[in-house]
């Protein structure tokens, strides 16, 4: 094929267990990108690793992640797929949803699912509104909260005015998961009506988290993505580690308490719709929830229950994670916090909800969340397997291309792809939004829209992306008419879950962090995020 072998990170142990032990001891006490950064100065960006007897290649090029996910017309998407290992890992939890399934049952779901991902299903502000703080939304007086003291911005409030700090990220994340379970189930899971948490140290008798359905659904839906973070890590031995018991299944059972009632009266609700339909001759009524939607068009229960919890976990986490690293930032730069506060006042002042126009009009609000997901993407890495014998390209220019076997693994890094200086200049790994606003946006991403895929690219692109920056925009949007000043909160972070003494030593955004990123399917913040903020 007129192909080379990538270079290889080999180890001096047999099976390359020494190299093994390096990439989970930077999983465990690492920097997320430390084991690639490392190897990609010694080897390039695209090299291969040999590990356990099992061949995969590791990236950073942007031009293999267009070959792995661009569309039809630039190359053969059927080259490339998530292949079986990746599906036996993620099917006890995503089933055979959309992000678990390749070829004719991929395109299956993605056919059912990209009509109701339309704009104006996105839009629901009001929805965003409710969850974030200031409006009721109607459907939340039967199914959710019924007061503006449940929204996420009425609970920071009371815990300031107490004197303690707030676990942002847990903030974060409650309020993800409540919009997007009422957006995609018509039934809040009531997340934000429990009590939030206090600090580690705090002297409070009802310091534990409260023993609540929503609590245990969160919780079971978190250890889902490490167990299968796990699984991926340990490649195909996994197994070998649930001889005795699947891990997924416990946490399953809780979904599932929630889920397969909501999915039983939807199928329910659409005979009992197409009956009267039929029976007056007229039309059934335009489906109002993701849930409904899918029971317009299925009456496979096992399918629907797969879908809407893979797009249940591709809503909540894109939104949760990077509303958090957006607070961080805000935090860790006051001029950026002051800036997108003047927008968020000049636009829709102190008090009014944002419409859609609003958010369109509001670019720095757009340059900020970009930013933030360029430096750290929601999901960090991602991965295609080689259907067949094939090539990508050389990161030389001036070499061959690259040889990829039948049945190998490409795992691909947004986030490192997001901070190397060729893509995006000298000042790759700071943070200022002003590059998606001024000539480094020609420059850079106009030129190639490959260094910048947090929502994945081509044919696999996130139908929910619309729907993730309306939660996100509402939401810092409302933050900012409410509070004028944010501050991290170190004493507060749980011991051991600040960055380590050595790393402000270290060249790039790892000497400058103040938070511990960490990552299972997707990146998060290690002991939370703990701010204080100031009202004004």
């Amino acid at each position: 094929m007129g192909a080379v072998l990538p270079p290889v990170w080999t180890g001096t142990l047999p099976g390359n267990v020494d190299v093994l032990w390096d990439r989970w001891k930077t999983f465990s006490c690492g920097y997320p990108s430390d084991s690639h950064a490392k190897m990609s100065e010694k080897l390039g960006p695209t090299f291969a690793i040999d590990s356990m007897w099992r061949h995969h290649i590791s990236t950073s090029d942007a031009n293999v992640i267009k070959v792995n996910t661009a569309s039809q017309i630039v190359t053969d998407f059927s080259k490339f797929s998530k292949g079986d290992l990746f599906r036996d890992i993620m099917r006890g939890f995503l089933g055979n949803g959309i992000f678990n399934s390749d070829g004719e049952m991929w395109r299956f779901h993605r056919h059912i699912a990209r009509p109701f991902f339309s704009r104006v299903k996105a839009a629901k502000l009001d929805l965003f509104q409710a969850y974030s703080g200031n409006i009721i939304y109607h459907h939340m007086k039967v199914h959710g909260s019924s007061s503006d003291a449940d929204s996420a911005i009425a609970k920071m409030k009371g815990r300031f005015r107490e004197g303690h700090t707030v676990n942002f990220q847990d903030l974060a994340s409650r309020y993800a998961l409540d919009s997007s379970t009422q957006f995609l189930f018509g039934r809040s899971i009531g997340f934000l009506r429990d009590p939030l948490p206090y600090e580690w140290n705090a002297k409070r008798a009802d310091s534990s988290p409260p023993n609540t359905p929503a609590e245990r659904f969160a919780h079971s839906l978190r250890s889902l993505q490490e167990v299968v973070a796990e699984r991926w890590r340990l490649q195909r031995i996994w197994p070998l580690f649930e001889i005795l018991e699947d891990k997924c299944k416990t946490h399953m059972k809780v979904l599932n308490l929630f889920v397969n009632p909501i999915v039983r009266e939807a199928l329910e609700r659409h005979s009992k719709l197409e009956h009267d339909s039929n029976e007056r001759g007229a039309r059934s009524p335009e489906p109002e929830t993701f849930v409904d939607f899918m029971a317009h068009h299925t009456t496979d229960s096992v399918l629907i229950h797969d879908e809407t919890l893979n797009m249940l976990l591709a809503a909540r986490d894109s939104t949760s994670a990077t509303i958090t690293f957006t607070v961080y930032f805000l935090c860790m730069y006051p001029h950026v916090l002051n800036r997108l506060r003047a927008e968020v006042r000049a636009t829709v002042g102190l008090t009014r909800c944002p419409t859609e126009d609003d958010i369109r009009n509001m670019r720095y609000l757009r340059a900020v969340i970009d930013e933030t997901m360029r430096l750290y993407p929601p999901v960090s890495s991602n991965v295609r397997n080689a259907t067949c014998d094939t090539t990508i390209p050389n990161s030389d220019p001036r070499g061959k291309p690259f040889f990829v076997p039948a049945g190998t693994s490409i795992v691909y890094s947004p986030l490192i792809v997001g901070r190397r200086q060729e893509y995006w200049g000298h000042d790759a790994e700071e943070f200022d939004p002003d590059r998606f606003l001024d000539g480094r946006r020609d420059k850079y991403l106009r030129r190639n829209p490959w260094i910048f895929v947090p929502f994945n690219a081509g044919p696999r692109t996130c139908l929910g992306q619309q729907f993730a920056y309306n939660a996100m925009s509402v939401f810092l949007i409302r933050l900012l008419q409410n509070f004028s000043e944010m501050h991290l909160a170190p004493e507060a972070q749980p011991p051991g879950t600040l960055p380590p003494d050595d790393w402000s030593t270290a060249n790039g955004r790892k000497g400058k962090e103040r938070f511990f990123p960490k990552k299972s399917i997707t990146l998060y913040s290690s002991g939370g995020l703990w701010v204080r903020m100031d009202e004004g």
